[in-house]
């Protein structure tokens, strides 16, 4: 079978957040071992396995996420990945339905090479801020925290301004002591001009990603955090450190509509099977 590497959230190679794919034969998925010391072995922030299922089913492919760590309830980038790599290869055209451990999510392919995934929305339930996420931040200026609920299960923590944002060097060995999958930081972008609305870190060392690039998932619960506040529906975030990338979304009530492309790097042969 073949792995492939993509760039997702990315208009060309070496930006936006590689993602494993591994498409399989129709049947059930291979032992969850494997798939673990595969996506371990790509050391990826996420590989995503995707299998067809039979005519008939609730969705056209079943579809799971593994990082080097860990299996996930929810992945943006490597789903992009995965409707990339169906369409590239010829595999699936048009709107394309996955079965997931978060349901059946969709992404639809767009004529200018971009696709649109349609996610659920994650609700927001401010809380206190946890001490491990307090010490791991440092001296950010925290406005705010939310949880994110069980698909995400990140803290979404808001800051003062985009440069905190842009400064942030977390202490990962104490945010990896915060109970949920990881913590999503924001802030309003510093001016209109700069080609995106917000700015956005992710940090998840507790699932074995210090920092992500760029996370779809997180955007679930930042589409909803940000509507209000910015007085529309869409908006456009620029995610990441060292490497970043775009995302744009659309808040539909119980659903985010999240949009990229993605660029094919890597494309090999798998030689060790289950």
């Amino acid at each position: 079978m073949r792995i492939r590497i993509v760039d997702a959230f990315s208009t060309g190679p070496f930006t936006g957040n590689p993602a494993g794919v591994v498409l399989l034969e129709s049947g059930d998925f291979p032992s969850d071992r494997w798939m673990q010391d595969v996506a371990r072995e790509a050391n990826q922030s996420e590989t995503a396995f995707a299998h067809p299922l039979p005519s008939g089913a609730e969705a056209d492919w079943a579809l799971r996420w593994f990082t080097p760590a860990t299996e996930v309830a929810l992945c943006g980038h490597a789903t992009l990945a995965t409707a990339h790599v169906l369409h590239t290869t010829g595999t699936a055209t048009g709107t394309v339905r996955f079965a997931t451990r978060s349901g059946v999510l969709s992404t639809t392919a767009h004529g200018d090479a971009t696709f649109t995934m349609d996610f659920p929305t994650a609700p927001l339930t401010p809380v206190e801020v946890p001490p491990a996420v307090a010490g791991g931040l440092g001296d950010a200026s925290i406005r705010g925290a939310y949880e994110t609920g069980p698909q995400v299960g990140d803290l979404l923590v808001e800051l003062a301004d985009e440069a905190a944002v842009d400064r942030l060097e977390p202490d990962f060995r104490i945010l990896s002591g915060h109970g949920g999958r990881g913590v999503i930081v924001t802030a309003r972008a510093a001016a209109a001009d700069r080609g995106h609305d917000v700015r956005v870190r992710c940090f998840f060392p507790r699932v074995g990603i210090d920092e992500d690039p760029v996370t779809g998932s997180a955007h679930t619960a930042l589409a909803p955090f940000w509507a209000p506040r910015l007085g529309r529906d869409t908006l456009t975030s620029l995610q990441g450190g060292t490497r970043t990338g775009l995302v744009r979304t659309r808040l539909r009530g119980g659903r985010t509509l999240l949009t990229g492309s993605a660029v094919t790097v890597i494309d090999g042969e798998l030689l060790a099977g289950d």
